[in-house]
């Protein structure tokens, strides 16, 4: 029963947002400066690694939570393609910003 409703929900497409995050967000979390603070830390002998995950993985889940909560309220007052909008023109210009403080 249990691979029957898993086959339905492959097959009606509802998986298919959630991968999309979930794929976003593991690509765009390779190498970022939060993977590179996690490291140095965990790089360090005196430290529990498994401390390190823990409070790593707690940020990293209650920062999206503020996300999602965030993503919610505003999209309910926003339409998702202004939101869309809104938010390719904000990554533009934080790497416009970034290119351009470095020059």
């Amino acid at each position: 029963m249990g691979s029957i409703l898993a086959h339905d929900a492959y097959d009606d497409g509802a998986m298919t947002p959630y991968l999309a995050v979930f794929v976003s967000v593991f690509l765009a979390e390779l190498g970022d400066k939060t993977q590179l603070a996690t490291l140095l830390f965990a790089a360090e002998p005196s430290v529990h690694k498994a401390y390190v995950f823990v409070a790593s993985a707690g940020a990293l889940c209650l920062s999206t939570a503020l996300a999602v909560m965030v993503g919610g309220y505003l999209g309910a007052w926003i339409p998702p393609r202004l939101l869309r909008t809104i938010a390719g023109v904000g990554f533009i210009a934080i790497g416009a910003w970034m290119v351009l403080a470095r020059a």
